[in-house]
């Protein structure tokens, strides 16, 4: 799966791309329609925290050029990396894990990031099997006001350079940074 960086040319392609998962609302935080109104703004906003190294955004482009799957490191100049990703209705399991497994390994790699965190609803199962089978696991309860009002659980995964720090190893010092 090839993860692209989020570029100006994806404008168009990511805004059709979210209102096609406008329907994940029951499962994740409603975007709205405000989300939308505000679309082109947001995108700029983005770029720009991805331009000063806060944030990385990646997309998944189709052959046809749309965009089937957003995969995100958030906060990744902070103490805390935070994974997030959106996928086509269409998209399996295994395409979403393999998104995911391809972002920790940017993060490791790009980012020199040794951990990353998602915070799943539990009302959203499809992600905690993608996020279980990409090696995360259950590190505690999620704050409601993270997930939209709705109840949840932060994930946790280790990259290979945390593992080495704690071998010995030569991983960077800090997580996020």
């Amino acid at each position: 799966l090839d993860l692209v960086p989020l570029d100006v040319r994806h404008h168009d392609a990511v805004l059709a791309f979210d209102r096609e998962t406008v329907d994940f609302a029951r499962t994740v935080t409603d975007r709205g329609e405000a989300f939308f109104a505000g679309f082109t703004e947001r995108f700029a906003a983005l770029l720009a925290e991805q331009a000063a190294g806060v944030s990385a955004f990646y997309v998944v482009v189709g052959g046809d050029g749309s965009v089937v799957g957003r995969f995100n490191l958030m906060d990744i100049d902070g103490d805390a990396p935070e994974v997030g990703f959106r996928v086509a209705e269409r998209a399996e399991v295994r395409e979403s894990t393999a998104g995911v497994l391809e972002l920790c390994r940017l993060a490791e790699e790009r980012h020199g990031l040794r951990s990353v965190r998602a915070a799943v609803a539990d009302l959203n199962p499809g992600s905690v099997r993608v996020l279980v089978k990409a090696g995360f696991r259950v590190v505690g309860p999620a704050n409601p006001e993270h997930l939209g009002g709705k109840t949840g659980r932060w994930f946790v995964r280790e990259t290979t350079k945390a593992h080495e720090g704690q071998q010995g190893g030569t991983g960077s010092s800090t997580a996020g940074r």
